[in-house]
C-alpha cells in the first residue's frame, strides 16, 4: 500500500473517523433556544406572549420564559433581576420604571425592553428617545404631560370636584414626576391636589387614612405596577367610601372605577414584543428608538348613572381610537 502497512492504515482511518465525529455531532445539534426574563408576570403579559407567538415564537420550542417575582418590593426587585442576569437570560422585559431601573443597574450587556415607562429620559434610563444608547429600549407613555388633560376630563365628568388625590410610589420616580405635573395643573384649574404615598403593602391603611382625612373627592390611579397589583383593594375602598376613581385602563373601569384615560396597556405589551423580535434577530437596543405611545388612545367611562363610555381621537396621529 505504497509503503504504508495495512495495520497503520486502519489506525489512521480510525483516527480520522474519531476526529470527524464531533463535527458531525455538532452539526446535528438544534439551535439554542433564547430565554426571555420577565419580572412580575401578570395578566397583561398575555398580550406580550401572544404577540411573540404571532412572530413565530413557540414557548418550549423557539423561546423560553424565565419568571421572577418581587411584588413591587424594591429589595426583592433587585434580587429578582439579579437572578435573571445570573441565569443568564438573553433579554429582560420589564413593565414600569422601577423594574427598568433595577434591570439597568444589574446589567449593561443583556438587552432590556421596557414597557409603559413614564419618562425614560428624565429617569436616566436612555440618553434620548431617538437614540437611546446602551442596552435599554422599548416604549414610553410620557405620562407626566397628561396631568392637565386628565384633570380637564375629570372636571367635565364632575363639575364640582375640587379635592383630588393622587397615589404616589416613592420608589417610582415616574409617579413623583406626575405628582409635580398634576400640582401645577390642579392649581391652574382651581383644584387642590393631594399626594398620597403608597409604596408597600404596609402603607395601604395609612394611605387610605390620608384620603379620608384630606376629604378627597376623587382618586387618580396610574398604571404603576405596584398599585395595579393592589387595584382590587383600592377599588373596594373607593366604593365603600364613595370616592370616585380615575384610572388609565378600561379594565380598572370595568372593575368599578369611574373613568379612565390613557394608552391601551395590552397594546403597549404587544408593541414591546416587536422590539424583542428585532433584538432576537440581531438588532441592538442602542439602535432602536424608544416608541412614544399614541396618547390618548381612549376615554373609558363607567356605564353607571349618566356616565356612558365615549371614544376620542388621537391628536398625535389623527386616527380614531379603536372601539373598546
Amino acid at each position: 500500500m505504497s509503503g504504508i502497512r495495512r495495520r497503520d492504515f486502519v489506525i489512521l482511518l480510525g483516527c480520522g473517523t474519531v476526529a470527524a465525529w464531533p463535527l458531525a455531532a455538532r452539526a446535528q445539534q438544534p439551535a439554542r433556544v433564547p430565554r426571555i426574563g420577565i419580572v412580575d408576570d401578570a395578566p397583561a403579559w398575555h398580550s406580550f406572549r401572544q404577540a411573540l407567538r404571532e412572530f413565530g415564537y413557540v414557548e418550549g420550542q423557539s423561546v423560553n420564559y424565565e419568571y421572577r417575582y418581587s411584588e413591587g418590593v424594591p429589595d426583592r426587585l433587585a434580587a429578582a433581576v439579579g437572578e435573571l442576569v445570573r441565569r443568564p437570560v438573553d433579554l429582560i422585559a420589564v413593565y414600569g420604571t422601577p423594574p427598568t431601573e433595577a434591570a439597568k443597574a444589574a446589567t449593561t450587556t443583556i438587552p432590556i425592553v421596557m414597557i409603559g415607562v413614564g419618562d425614560p429620559v428624565r429617569a436616566g434610563l436612555v440618553a434620548s428617545l431617538a437614540r437611546p444608547g446602551g442596552n435599554v429600549t422599548g416604549n414610553t407613555v410620557l405620562s407626566p404631560a397628561l396631568g392637565a388633560k386628565r384633570l380637564q376630563l375629570l372636571r367635565e365628568a364632575i363639575p364640582t370636584v375640587v379635592r383630588v388625590a393622587y397615589l404616589v410610589n416613592p420608589d417610582n420616580v415616574g409617579t413623583l414626576d406626575v405628582l409635580a405635573e398634576l400640582k401645577l395643573a390642579a392649581a391652574a384649574a382651581g383644584m387642590t391636589l393631594i399626594g398620597v404615598e403608597f409604596g408597600s403593602a404596609t402603607d395601604f391603611d395609612a394611605a387610605l387614612a390620608v384620603m379620608l382625612r384630606e376629604r378627597a373627592e376623587v382618586l387618580l390611579v396610574s398604571n404603576e405596577p405596584f398599585h395595579q397589583l393592589h387595584v382590587g383593594r383600592i377599588i373596594d375602598f373607593l366604593a365603600k367610601n364613595r370616592i370616585a376613581g380615575m384610572f388609565q385602563t378600561k379594565e380598572n373601569v370595568a372593575a368599578g372605577g369611574l373613568m379612565a384615560y390613557g394608552a391601551s396597556v395590552p397594546d403597549l405589551f404587544r408593541r414591546a414584543a416587536g422590539y424583542v423580535h428585532r433584538i432576537l434577530q440581531g438588532a441592538k437596543p442602542a439602535d432602536l428608538p424608544v416608541e412614544l405611545s399614541c396618547q390618548p388612545s381612549s376615554i373609558w367611562r363607567s356605564t353607571s348613572r349618566l356616565l356612558a363610555r365615549s371614544a376620542s381621537t388621537c391628536r398625535r396621529c389623527s386616527s380614531p381610537a379603536p372601539t373598546r
